[in-house]
């Protein structure tokens, strides 16, 4: 299992949502984050004086896929996140997860049991 960390513009959420759906990502976690990288900010008028933003507003997106679908993820996220602009984001990617514990029952998953897991609700769902 892979965990993959996406940094978008809050604009993009709902296009990179439903792209990740449409290739059975249905499971991912959203939040408003802060930074800035090569964008340094901006400078805003209010009320008059100027001030500097050094914090622009992005969401980060976490996820846990396969290992064999990490390439269509970052393919989906690529084709709905990316504007051609500075502050597009980033994609990291952190393939070291080694066991999801669920927190309500305790048991503890590895790659093979979360993944023969979601086979089975996939394949009732699909019957």
């Amino acid at each position: 299992m892979t965990l993959i960390e996406i940094i978008i513009k809050p604009f993009k959420l709902d296009e990179v949502k439903e792209n990740l759906e449409k290739i059975g990502i249905k499971r991912f976690y959203a939040q408003e984050v802060k930074g800035h990288g090569r964008q340094r900010g901006h400078t805003e008028l209010y009320r008059g004086p100027k001030y500097e933003v050094y914090f622009l507003p992005k969401i980060l997106i976490k996820v846990v896929v396969p290992d064999k679908k990490i390439k269509k993820t970052i393919d989906a996220i690529m084709k709905s996140a990316r504007t051609g602009r500075i502050g597009d984001g980033k994609i990291f990617i952190n393939n070291n997860i080694i066991q999801v514990v669920d927190i309500r029952t305790g048991k503890k998953m590895n790659d093979n049991n979360i993944q023969s897991r979601f086979r089975k609700k996939i394949n009732s769902i699909e019957e």
